[in-house]
């Protein structure tokens, strides 16, 4: 007999439960077990009035917002439609079959109010970074850096060049302008970039590694090596300095928020320039497991740096040809350190020595003497040189793609290929989100399949 529809309503009554309807490997489900809000509400207690309408719970909003960067809803109307719907979602923020969603302008105000003004998303973040520490996922041994472009929510065709932009009206532009205007105001900065958007300025021209280019950030991760959790994230504009000096921004924040330095730090090479290996060596006693950034290889068939002998006792470099290379010769009136504006310092030889010398010809053809400029942080920079020669700068080497594999997670699961919030605050709040949300799916699916040979601990 061919089935029917049953009619519209066949009972007055329904006995239904949302927990039973939630399966038990559900991911949401099992991101529960390692979310823990409890203390969200007195951070944010002072943000709120004690008077007027009653608010909707700032809990129910930041689990709404991470059901969105876990699944890669990246629109919060249809964020609230699917909370709405979905009884998974319902469950999760607690909403039970009654519970009224937010509308999505609730999102906009509480985003760019409370939650920014008390910096509520850092505190999401380090509270499930706290989580991964207390069981066991993050050791502290190994960290490794880098830095991802994500385009940002802003036109090519409303760009003006630099040099035109402190000339805007401010009474014309938008909110996002008028901040970025405040910004060079306070930091006294005078030399702007060729291209600047009118819509989000804080961004970058910056080119990808298949070279189409746009406005975009940076978002830079630092991460643990045994299991891949995120352990600190910056957001800067796309340009290469800001990004690597965001390194010492995260290792001191680590640092001083959960009391870890980690012995060795991967990075590439644009994390090889001398003042970074030097405080990474010097200040921080990190090995740095980095190729070094060096450009002193001649390509020409002459003598290179590394074709000289150092001698440190002697403060002095020797040639091939036997003779020495030292630095401050001649005398001075005035006592001199000797250390140049791009803190290096300048070894010659004799002209005498050159003059006579048969390397000549190989060593400097075109100058009357060999002169060698020593970066003060050399003694760094040799380290990382010996590092790279060993067996665990090699499995550092292939560690360093968990941060590429986070990357790719973040922009072709995640759907974070591109920026909805503008400005840099805006961009901080979404890294901040995603970066919260990769470490809890991570958490989630070591929970139900731990690791060949590791036993997991079970969350409390």
């Amino acid at each position: 007999m061919m089935g029917q529809l049953p009619p519209d309503q066949n009972a007055l009554f329904y006995d239904f439960c949302l927990e039973t309807h939630v399966p038990a490997d559900h991911l949401l489900r099992r991101i529960d077990a390692f979310l823990d809000l409890d203390n969200l509400r007195r951070h944010l207690a002072d943000f709120y009035s004690l008077t007027g309408r009653r608010s909707f719970n700032p809990e129910l909003m930041i689990r709404m917002l991470l059901v969105g960067y876990c699944y890669g809803i990246r629109s919060e109307r249809r964020l609230c439609e699917e909370a709405h719907l979905n009884l998974a979602y319902r469950w999760f923020c607690r909403l039970g079959l009654e519970g009224s969603v937010p509308d999505h302008s609730t999102f906009s105000n509480n985003r760019h109010g409370r939650f920014r003004d008390s910096d509520a998303f850092r505190h999401l973040f380090e509270g499930v970074v706290e989580r991964a520490i207390a069981i066991g996922l993050v050791r502290g041994e190994g960290f490794a850096v880098d830095s991802s472009l994500i385009r940002a929510d802003a036109n090519y065709e409303r760009c003006i060049p630099g040099s035109e932009f402190k000339t805007l009206d401010r009474e014309t532009v938008s909110e996002v302008v008028q901040d970025y205007l405040d910004t060079l105001a306070i930091d006294g900065q005078t030399k702007l970039p060729t291209k600047l958007s009118l819509t989000d300025p804080h961004s970058r021209w910056a080119a990808n590694r298949q070279g189409a280019a746009d406005f975009c950030y940076a978002t830079n991760y630092l991460i643990d090596t045994d299991y891949g959790v995120i352990v600190d994230v910056e957001a800067t504009p796309a340009n290469r300095a800001e990004e690597v000096a965001s390194t010492r921004v995260m290792i001191e924040r680590v640092e001083a928020r959960f009391d870890i330095t980690p012995q060795r730090l991967i990075g590439d090479t644009a994390y090889g320039t001398a003042p970074m290996l030097g405080w990474l060596v010097e200040d921080k006693a990190i090995d740095p497991h980095v190729p070094v950034w060096d450009k002193s290889r001649r390509k020409d068939d002459t003598f290179s740096v590394s074709d000289f002998r150092w001698d440190a006792e002697a403060d002095a470099y020797h040639c091939p040809g036997g003779k020495t290379l030292k630095r401050n010769r001649g005398k001075s009136r005035t006592p001199r350190n000797g250390v140049t504006k791009d803190d290096t310092i300048i070894y010659r030889a004799s002209p005498t020595d050159c003059r006579a010398c048969a390397f000549k010809a190989r060593c400097c053809p075109n100058t009357s003497i060999r002169k060698i400029a020593r970066s003060i942080y050399e003694d760094a920079r040799d380290v990382a040189r010996r590092i790279t020669q060993t067996p665990e700068y090699r499995q550092s080497a292939c560690e360093r793609k968990k941060v590429e594999m986070l990357f790719a997670h973040l922009k072709r699961i995640l759907k974070l290929d591109r920026l909805r919030l503008r400005g840099l605050s805006g961009a901080r709040d979404e890294f901040l989100l995603a970066a919260t949300a990769q470490n809890l799916r991570r958490m989630a699916k070591l929970m139900a399949q731990p690791p060949p040979n590791r036993r997991m601990p079970t969350p409390a």
